[in-house]
């Protein structure tokens, strides 16, 4: 079944018991509200953690820019719709060796010559090509955003925080989230002081 943003901040106002909008030009605050945070929200939630949903590759040729064999003198432009790269390899996967790079900007400088393959987190914007672990995830991020300014009560926030640990704990169950190396998370459990460490 297609769903829409409209359908997603539908879902986030529900959480509270609010009635819902029939379009985010609504001019009333729930909308406002919910197109103030939604794009920066989907990919905060998105950055956040490898989202197997959202892992990209691409081959990317590189430039080198002459300052010198064992540097960082192959420069790599970032895909248009990258996010955050992941850890780059020597053959592009994921279980691979590591090889030395910094980032830039859109940037991406290594030692190892082009071209090479970035797996990276995509800005996938269409709530079509999410994942529903993440949906859920995002509805309870939102929740998170607006749940003082639009009740004006305190305890809608920990019913909020509630519905995004429960759902971030879904997508850890479900491996809905690549797990390699140690992701540093800012869910609520871990300000809690919860921890999760991924082999």
């Amino acid at each position: 079944m297609a769903i829409t943003p409209l359908d997603v901040t539908n879902m986030v106002i529900a959480v509270f018991d609010e009635s819902p909008i029939d379009s985010l030009d609504e001019d009333v605050k729930a909308a406002r509200l919910l197109n103030l945070h939604f794009d920066q929200t989907r990919e905060a939630e998105l950055s956040k953690y490898a989202w197997c949903f959202a892992i990209l590759s691409a081959e990317v040729a590189g430039t080198d820019t002459g300052s010198g064999s064992c540097t960082l003198n192959w420069v790599y432009e970032l895909p248009a719709d990258c996010l955050r790269p992941l850890p780059l390899t020597y053959n592009g996967e994921p279980d691979g060796v590591r090889i030395n790079y910094r980032q830039e900007a859109g940037l991406i400088y290594s030692d190892q010559s082009s071209p090479r393959i970035i797996r990276y987190i995509a800005n996938l914007t269409d709530p079509n090509d999410w994942d529903a672990l993440f949906t859920e995830v995002l509805i309870g991020a939102l929740a998170v955003k607006i749940a003082h300014p639009l009740t004006h009560k305190s305890g809608m926030i920990d019913v909020a925080r509630s519905v995004y640990d429960r759902a971030l704990d879904a997508a850890f169950a479900a491996q809905a989230i690549q797990r390699s190396g140690r992701l540093v998370t800012t869910s609520w459990a871990a300000q809690r002081g919860d921890s999760r460490s991924f082999r």
